[in-house]
């Protein structure tokens, strides 16, 4: 069972403010205590309703009490204007961080792609061969010592027909005694 004491550590470690100067007082609610009686809201909502009270006072004509509900909205718009530039201040940092940071990345890129072709010994140059004349530095073959034959220039837009087939005079029959004569193509 936790104790008491630790349970009540947990409790206020819960309501600290992260942002640590004040929490973000633009939208915070605060109960403001008036000559009207308590107003509460955001110091927007709050400085409009003293604004408000302010104009219903002059209407009625008392100088005094709109001097004073003036004064509260003037409060509470310093404290709006004060958080505004707070808030500014933060973004601006963030943003200088972040430009910083992307510079940095994009030093490190550079530097590693410079590393990178230096260590490629395809990016890295060249040295010059220089062969003697006639060499090609290539082994012959059986293949590399055929000429190789002209291309016909004609064109082979269409087969030629075949023409009629003439007939062919008997070829002579065997002898019993040797071998046929070959047929004259």
């Amino acid at each position: 069972m936790k104790s008491s004491r630790s349970r009540s550590r947990s409790k206020s470690n819960r309501n600290r403010n992260s942002g640590g100067g004040g929490g973000n007082v633009v939208n915070r609610v605060f109960d403001s205590s008036g000559p009207e009686g308590k107003v509460r809201g955001t110091p927007q909502q709050i400085i409009d309703k003293y604004n408000q009270l302010a104009r219903d006072a002059q209407l009625s004509g008392d100088r005094v009490a709109t001097e004073n509900f003036q004064q509260h909205a003037e409060h509470y718009l310093r404290m709006l204007a004060e958080a505004q530039r707070e808030i500014e201040a933060r973004r601006e940092e963030q943003e200088r961080q972040n430009r910083e940071r992307q510079a940095e990345r994009d030093r490190e890129r550079s530097s590693r792609q410079e590393q990178e072709a230096s260590a490629d010994p395809a990016q890295a140059p060249q040295p010059d061969i220089v062969e003697p004349a006639g060499e090609t530095g290539l082994v012959e073959t059986p293949e590399s010592q055929l000429k190789p034959k002209p291309k016909s220039t004609r064109s082979r837009s269409r087969k030629p027909k075949a023409e009629p087939v003439a007939e062919q005079p008997e070829a002579p029959q065997p002898d019993a005694d040797g071998p046929a004569p070959e047929a004259a193509e």
